[in-house]
């Protein structure tokens, strides 16, 4: 059995109706590189109608979900995360959040209609898309940038190349093959961080998500199935000359409960150049990155394996 779970109940907690949430943002993507909405103006019955789509595709046999895969990188993917070996206890859905995603992946799956995945994962992306750029906005106004638009505008662009991925992780009672030998916790996510430039999570009431704390500790974050929560991706740090910080996370999986959770991952187009923004250096010099596209850092990001550090190799090697 996994060790039983102390919550961490630090987690920065941002009201979006308040007027001075721009500022704890700051603070909290400063600190934590993570924080909680609430007031957000998603929708229940989005989230809920997505749900429900969600767990009558998980519920259907493995040899109908196979149908739907394998993840070539989209489609429905099963214990292996990537293309290096990364395995965990998860099954998931990714797709594209452009319009020209192929839903008919769903088509032969009894009892699945693919039309209503499709409109699920749009009204759902479409509010949570909408979230972000409002955050961004806000961040972007706590750190005195102008345009206040210089972040959310490369979500809105409509080559932005952003992913919705549905997890499920299933109760494991296969221990041994999933456990990390140290604390015997079942490892349903490994250790990682966020290539884009911001995640937001919803889950249900099933525990599960850890984020590292810069102490070098492992905290667990309380569910709550009716707020979001937000990481700073690794093309924020950048933008940020590092001032926000990529949070790691992973996920450890329950022996008793089901965890289902979804993440839209806002990202840049592929032609963008990331690099730390003028305004938030003090002087060309000052810079801590190499400035790269998207395209670039994604193709660079999923030829490793989860754990390593993305940033490396797009860091500046200070002079000695």
């Amino acid at each position: 059995m996994s060790q039983p779970t102390s919550f961490f109940n630090g987690v920065p907690l941002i009201d979006l109706s308040k007027p001075d949430s721009k500022n704890l943002i700051v603070k909290a993507c400063e600190e934590f590189g993570f924080f909680k909405v609430i007031n957000h103006d998603v929708p229940m019955e989005f989230i809920s109608k997505l749900e429900s789509e969600a767990i009558k595709f998980f519920s259907s046999p493995l040899s109908e979900k196979l149908k739907a895969g394998p993840a070539d990188p989209f489609g429905y993917g099963n214990k292996q995360i990537g293309q290096n070996g990364d395995f965990g206890w998860v099954e998931h859905i990714l797709v594209s959040t452009n319009s020209e995603f192929n839903y008919h992946k769903f088509a032969s799956i009894l009892g699945v209609n693919p039309e209503n995945i499709r409109a699920a994962v749009n009204d759902y992306v479409s509010a949570v898309k909408k979230m972000s750029c409002e955050i961004l906005e806000m961040l972007a106004d706590g750190l005195k940038i102008h345009p206040k638009n210089v972040f959310s505008k490369l979500l809105m662009d409509e080559k932005s190349d952003s992913v919705f991925r549905l997890n499920h992780y299933p109760p494991c009672r296969e221990i041994e093959e999933f456990s990390d030998n140290n604390t015997n916790n079942l490892i349903g996510f490994g250790e990682h961080t966020d290539p884009q430039i911001i995640s937001v999570l919803r889950s249900n009431n099933t525990s599960g998500l850890q984020i590292l704390l810069k102490d070098g500790h492992w905290i667990s974050v309380p569910p709550d199935e009716h707020s979001f929560f937000v990481n700073v991706g690794d093309s924020l740090q950048v933008m940020t000359n590092g001032r926000f910080k990529s949070v790691k996370h992973r996920v450890l999986t329950n022996s008793v409960k089901s965890r289902l959770s979804m993440i839209y991952f806002g990202g840049p187009p592929l032609s963008e150049k990331i690099a730390p923004l003028p305004s938030l250096m003090e002087g060309e010099d000052s810079s801590l990155y190499k400035e790269f596209t998207w395209f670039e850092y994604k193709n660079s990001a999923y030829k490793t394996r989860l754990a390593d550090n993305r940033l490396i190799l797009f860091e500046k090697i200070a002079a000695s």
